[in-house]
C-alpha cells in the first residue's frame, strides 16, 4: 500500500471507531467521562488524515500515530479502572458518589452520572474501552507504517 492509502485507512479507522461510539450512544449506551476522553484523539486523527491529504508532510503520520497511541492508552487505563486494577477519576467512579447527597442520587432531573468503573457493554469479555484500546493500537501501527513509507 502507498503512504496515502495507509494514511487514509488509519484516518478512516478512527472515523469508524468514533462512528461506532456514537451509534452505541444512540441505541442507549451513554458514555462516561473517560469514554469522551477516548473520542478526542480519534477526532484529531481524522483531522490529521484530512490535512495529510492536502498538505503532504511526514509529520502528519507521526501525529496520527501519536493520536492513536493516546486513545489506546486511555482505553487501557479505562479498562483497568473497569476491572478495578487501579483507581479512576473520582468524578465518575464509585469514590465520586461520596460527594453526592441522597437527593442528588435520587433526583429525576439533571444529568445522569455514568460510572467509569462499570462496564455497560462487552463482547468476548472485552468492554468498549478494551476494544477501543485494541483497535486503536492497530491504527497506530498503520499510522507508523505510513510514516515509514517514502
Amino acid at each position: 500500500m502507498t503512504k496515502q492509502q495507509l494514511t487514509s485507512l488509519a484516518a478512516f479507522g478512527s472515523f469508524a471507531l468514533l462512528g461506532g461510539a456514537y451509534i452505541f450512544q444512540a441505541i442507549g449506551y451513554p458514555p462516561c467521562q473517560m469514554c469522551f476522553w477516548q473520542r478526542w484523539p480519534h477526532m484529531a486523527a481524522i483531522g490529521i488524515g484530512i490535512l495529510a491529504f492536502f498538505i503532504p508532510a511526514r509529520v502528519w503520520q507521526w501525529l496520527g500515530a501519536l493520536a492513536a497511541a493516546i486513545t489506546s492508552g486511555i482505553g487501557i487505563f479505562h479498562s483497568g479502572v473497569e476491572r478495578a486494577y487501579w483507581s479512576g477519576p473520582t468524578s465518575c467512579t464509585g469514590g465520586g458518589l461520596e460527594a453526592s447527597s441522597g437527593a442528588d442520587l435520587l433526583s429525576m432531573t439533571g444529568d445522569k452520572l455514568i460510572m467509569c468503573d462499570q462496564v455497560s457493554w462487552e463482547f468476548l469479555s472485552l468492554s468498549m474501552a478494551s476494544w477501543n484500546a485494541v483497535f486503536s493500537f492497530g491504527l497506530m501501527l498503520i499510522w507508523l507504517a505510513a510514516a515509514r513509507k517514502k
